[in-house]
């Protein structure tokens, strides 16, 4: 095999060039597996992101039952009482052949204070993250003040919007769905979320104008500054770090934590080259909402990972790890982003801190240990040198990809030595797989049977020992099939 099909650009088959493509799908054929279907698991694979339908609406519409309805199962928790939806809840959909994420949100209700302005907040970045948006009504009690609000946010965002017209259960209700048209947002689709009436219709609404994937918020031109997130919760020094590696005061610093409220991208020249660091980012906190400072802390987290390529985790090594810091990190990770861990106020580090700081990391951080590590000091610039090499190297192994053939000989070695357990009489094998991705790395095994999630994440340890992947998580979903006649 050529390098050049080796590392030949993505196209049809997702990360497979033609040559390395026709002889995977001879090695399927040979197994007995249906093209077809292969085709399709390539797709899902090799696919990436995929463009976000998010649900906003009022309590107590119907956003839960209609997200039920267009999954085809019953997942997000329904109630007859409003506020049952409290966070923003992501699941997998598809309609029409078309594979999409669909974001259940809590009721978004206007000047609002506590829990409730937590979940308006939810709503609203889901609205900003999102690629189209269904704005749900009760057609029964028609539009409210609080859908007018709605509609004045979704104007400011500008995101493409169908309208939905729940519980109309009847054509008798349907004059009532007209009178939505006053909303300004164009059809009203009248559906009945509990029944289904309807909802077909809706859908192909939102397949009209939502994309087939969703707005590359990074890398815009080839060549172009990378995007690095600088996160970490509150107070642990990514201010001081930017400040420092800029070389200027560029953001405020301030002892008191959450300083940072807007979002900060600036172009920093570092180890000879430009980036682009992502500070904090997110939505804008009212002046009112004086509760759930962590809560914020977590959108500004996820908005700086929806535009960066490379997530740089701060953790104050002066402080115990904390639940906080290890969710953070998995934000990042789930966000399938590259990782750096960098331990900061290195500076005021003992030996007695030490002790325990390497047994917190043992303990807490034993799923990222494939992550680069720098310990640096923000405020005296201690280790700065060392942040460039492990992006870098973090970057590599995300856009890094193995060979089919090669990552073939390598499953067949390993399902040799550590054959799958036998359970109930069977024993489940690997049969073959390709890398149908990356950023990040996203593998697709195709197997005789089940496996088992201690297998995966074994298979998962053995694909780092092998081919490194230093800095970047790594995907690996499994396709069992049944086959339709061994070819002779």
């Amino acid at each position: 095999m050529t390098e050049q099909n080796q590392t030949g650009t993505a196209d049809a088959h997702g990360a497979l060039g033609e040559a390395e493509y026709a002889e995977f799908m001879q090695l399927a054929a040979e197994e007995g597996f249906d093209p077809e279907d292969i085709d399709a698991d390539l797709a899902a694979a090799a696919s990436g992101p995929l463009p976000v339908l998010a649900v906003v609406g009022r309590p107590n519409v119907g956003k839960s039952t209609l997200v039920n309805r267009i999954l085809g199962r019953r997942e997000a928790v329904v109630e007859d009482r409003p506020g049952v939806t409290r966070d923003r809840v992501t699941y997998e959909a598809e309609w029409a052949g078309r594979r999409f994420k669909v974001v259940d949100t809590g009721g978004w209700e206007q000047d609002v204070l506590g829990i409730q302005a937590s979940v308006a907040a939810q709503a609203e970045f889901a609205i900003e993250t999102a690629d189209a948006v269904v704005l749900v009504v009760d057609a029964t009690v028609g539009a409210t003040d609080t859908d007018e609000a709605v509609v004045k946010l979704l104007r400011r965002a500008g995101k493409p919007v169908v309208l939905c017209a729940n519980k109309v259960d009847g054509f008798s209700m349907e004059a009532e769905a007209t009178h939505l048209w006053s909303l300004g947002l164009g059809e009203p689709h009248p559906v009945s979320a509990l029944h289904g009436r309807g909802t077909g219709d809706m859908l192909d609404a939102v397949l009209a104008v939502m994309p087939d994937a969703p707005a590359e918020t990074f890398g815009p031109m080839v060549g172009g500054p990378r995007r690095i997130a600088l996160i970490g919760r509150p107070n642990v020094g990514k201010s001081s770090l930017l400040n420092k590696v800029a070389g200027e005061e560029r953001v405020v610093v301030d002892p008191v934590a959450g300083t940072t409220r807007d979002p900060v991208d600036e172009l920093i020249d570092l180890g000879g080259k430009t980036w682009r660091f992502v500070d904090t980012a997110g939505i804008r906190r009212r002046v009112h909402l004086q509760d759930g400072a962590d809560y914020y802390a977590s959108l500004r987290t996820a908005a700086a990972l929806e535009k960066a390529e490379a997530a740089v985790v701060l953790i104050d090594i002066s402080e115990p790890i904390s639940v906080q810091d290890t969710r953070i990190i998995t934000m990042a990770v789930e966000a399938g982003r590259a990782l750096v861990i960098a331990y900061n106020k290195w500076d005021v580090m003992d030996d007695e801190r030490r002790y325990y700081l390497e047994r917190e990391i043992e303990r807490d951080l034993v799923q990222v240990q494939w992550a680069p590590r720098v310990n640096i000091s923000a405020r005296t610039g201690r280790h700065m040198e060392k942040l460039v090499p492990a992006i870098e190297t973090a970057l590599a192994s995300w856009e890094s990809r193995v060979p089919t053939g090669k990552l073939n000989g390598f499953l067949g070695q390993v399902v040799a030595s550590h054959p799958h357990p036998v359970r109930g009489g069977k024993q489940p094998r690997i049969l073959f797989g390709t890398q149908a991705g990356t950023a990040p790395p996203r593998f697709v095994l195709f197997a005789s049977g089940f496996l088992e999630g201690g297998y995966r994440r074994f298979i998962e340890r053995r694909l780092r020992e092998e081919f490194g992947f230093e800095g970047t998580p790594i995907q690996v979903s499994v396709r069992v099939r049944e086959k339709r006649g061994r070819k002779k």
